[in-house]
């Protein structure tokens, strides 16, 4: 791997790390938090830009984390937010500097981060220390198209070129002729 793929993957780890921590999932479930980390979906949704975040966990056992961003710059926003770097140099105290979302294109679209996490299973398996044995962060951008019936995941704040929403007193009537 070349040193790009390198700072990437890291800098992926340690916001998967500092979102999904077990630490902090009771700030992701809107419980206080504990250990001193301060609620990181409040936080990004105090980003200027964000448009919305949702935590669930699938039936998988994955904690995921959904945050849209209404382009790059909210998306760097939240990275180089107070809240964010405090807790980077708090857990990762010296790691190397690098350019976030380098490989992004600037061109005001917007983007939907995605952060998963599989808890380790206890026992002589689990990695050294690691509270995880899976972590990424994915990057999307809404594809023209698609239906909306009574609504969207997304939040209705983020524009999707070409998307037919019907709310649902319409599909009742339409239905029922």
């Amino acid at each position: 791997m070349n040193k790009r793929t390198v700072r990437q993957l890291a800098l992926g780890t340690i916001l998967t790390i500092l979102v999904f921590s077990p630490v902090m999932l009771t700030s992701l479930r809107g419980q206080s938090p504990t250990g001193g980390f301060p609620d990181l979906v409040a936080g990004l949704k105090a980003v200027p830009g964000c448009l919305g975040v949702e935590a669930t966990q699938t039936s998988s056992g994955k904690q995921v984390l959904f945050a849209w961003f209404e382009n790059k710059t909210a998306a760097l926003a939240w990275y180089n937010s107070a809240m964010h770097q405090s807790i980077m140099h708090r857990v990762f105290p010296g790691a190397p500097a690098h350019t976030p979302m380098a490989d992004v294109p600037d061109d005001g679209s917007p983007i939907m981060a995605i952060a998963s996490l599989t808890p380790a299973a206890p026992g002589p398996g689990a990695a050294k220390g690691a509270p995880f044995s899976q972590i990424a962060i994915e990057l999307y951008r809404p594809l023209p198209g698609g239906i909306s019936l009574g609504g969207r995941f997304a939040p209705a704040a983020l524009k999707v070129p070409g998307i037919r929403e019907i709310p649902w007193s319409g599909f009742a009537r339409t239905n029922q002729q």
